[in-house]
């Protein structure tokens, strides 16, 4: 494979190589996506935890008889209008 840089990140990545972290740029690029791939999952999980919140904040107020009866399409359609404002 080959891939092309700009000027700062080749030069990011010799950085690392010279500072002795790395033996080579293949390794600094493996470790980068392996940085991504970790900060994604926490991503998604920080997102699902927030996501689990909502729904149990929406439970309990169906619970309480907060809810709202939507009966058609566009019921609905106003409703995320209203929600997107």
């Amino acid at each position: 494979m080959h891939i092309s840089l700009t000027t700062e990140l080749e030069s990011r990545v010799k950085a690392k190589v010279e500072s002795g972290l790395y033996n080579n740029a293949s390794e600094v690029i493996r470790e980068a996506l392996r940085f991504m791939d970790t900060h994604e999952d926490w991503i998604h999980e920080v997102k699902l935890a927030h996501l689990r919140e909502q729904l149990e904040v929406g439970t309990e107020q169906l619970d309480r008889g907060e809810g709202i009866l939507i009966e058609s399409k566009a019921a609905l359609d106003s409703l995320f209008d209203d929600i997107k404002r």
